[in-house]
């Protein structure tokens, strides 16, 4: 498949700027990033595209060639440091630091627990989704939950050595992790730097395996985790507790844990940001006359009065009784709509009482225009 061209790639101009080039490498990268886009083959695509695009016109020197000869300048081991064979911790080490720490999916610098050039790795991320009721999302609550993780491995302290053996240097990259390689090309000799094969970018070997992890220094196994979740949280949200991810291999960073929220639905209660819904209904008799009646709240149950003559569609607005804001600065209402029921049917002499009625002047209709226009209904909101 032919490949597209770069600047197209990264959506600019063939006379961008390289901080243009950066910034929208660094829009494509987050729009494509693994964290974001997990089991879409096609956005990793997208993500190694962008990252190989970059890797040729943020160089002068290789832009240069590419603005001559298009792809070619590339093929048989050329200047495209990453060519076809690129990885995803190629991307994270070469490229992770323009991101300036940015830590939006996880962080860029460290994807599947390795790095290059000997440099501090670090572990994959873990998901997992959490379950709230109402009362757990307007209180905040601390949840105790099991995950299978990798973690240091205890018999070696997570280096991978046999207890009592030491790391050795790698023989054949001296301890830099990569590997150079020079090829000839049409356009003359090119070097090619990649991550050494046989320490794959450690720097170091080891001797003797730990025989409890097999070299790896980690080890799989169940752990407990304490996670605190602030009140307010809404479905979707997610939050990150540092460090608690996977544990990197042979020492380095470990990944971070992502807790997605689930909301459970309340049978009665509507969530709507911070505020809380609840359509009540009222019989015909406690809308004209009157009534003390019972609402659900996030806590449990209120009475609330209901004034006599309460027209249908009127919303009742209890002050803090919603869902706390998630970033601790005030609380949702509770916003009690009234509707009346209507019987669909009735015996006769519930009949002949409404029928009494509908002859009686007191229940002959008389909308008064300022309580049932639509700017009074909105003033009823928001009283």
């Amino acid at each position: 498949m032919a490949k597209k061209d770069y600047y197209k790639v990264l959506e600019v101009t063939r006379d961008a700027s390289q901080e243009e080039i950066k910034k929208a490498y660094r829009k494509q990268a987050l729009k494509y990033h693994p964290d974001k886009n997990q089991g879409d083959s096609a956005a990793e695509e997208n993500f190694k595209e962008a990252a190989e695009a970059y890797e040729v016109l943020s160089d002068a020197q290789k832009r240069n060639k590419y603005d001559q000869f298009g792809h070619a300048a590339f093929e048989n081991g050329g200047a495209g440091g990453f060519g076809g064979g690129m990885t995803m911790d190629d991307i994270f080490s070469q490229f992770g630091d323009i991101f300036g720490g940015f830590g939006g999916f996880g962080g860029f610098g460290g994807f599947g627990g390795s790095s290059r050039g000997g440099g501090v790795t670090r572990g994959s991320n873990l998901r997992v989704k959490v379950t709230l009721n109402l009362l757990e999302v307007a209180e905040g609550v601390e949840k105790k939950i099991k995950v299978k993780k990798y973690n240091a491995c205890g018999a070696c302290n997570g280096s991978g050595a046999k207890h009592g053996t030491a790391k050795n240097t790698c023989s054949t990259c001296h301890g830099s992790g990569q590997v150079t390689r020079v090829t000839n090309t049409f356009l003359g000799q090119m070097q090619t730097a990649s991550v050494c094969p046989t320490c794959h970018g450690e720097g170091t070997t080891i001797s003797e395996k730990c025989e409890a992890c097999y070299g790896e220094g980690i080890v799989k196994a169940d752990e407990v985790i304490k996670i605190n979740i602030p009140a307010g949280v809404a479905e979707g949200m997610q939050v990150k507790m540092g460090g608690k991810g996977n544990s990197a291999r042979r020492g380095g960073i470990s990944g971070d844990l992502l807790v997605i929220i689930q909301e459970e639905k309340h049978p009665q209660l509507t969530r709507d940001g911070s505020d809380l819904i609840y359509n009540l209904y009222l019989s015909i008799p406690q809308a004209t006359l009157g009534a003390t009646v019972e609402i659900p709240t996030v806590e449990g149950k209120a009475k609330i009065k209901i004034e006599g003559g309460t027209q249908p569609g009127r919303i009742l607005r209890l002050r803090g009784k919603g869902v706390p804001e998630v970033n601790g600065y005030g609380r949702g209402d509770l916003l009690v709509q009234i509707n009346v029921w209507i019987p669909k049917s009735m015996d006769k002499e519930e009949r002949r009482i409404f029928e009494k009625m509908e002859q009686s002047d007191t229940f002959t209709p008389r909308p008064d225009k300022s309580e049932n226009g639509f700017f009074n209904r909105m003033k009823n909101f928001f009283e």
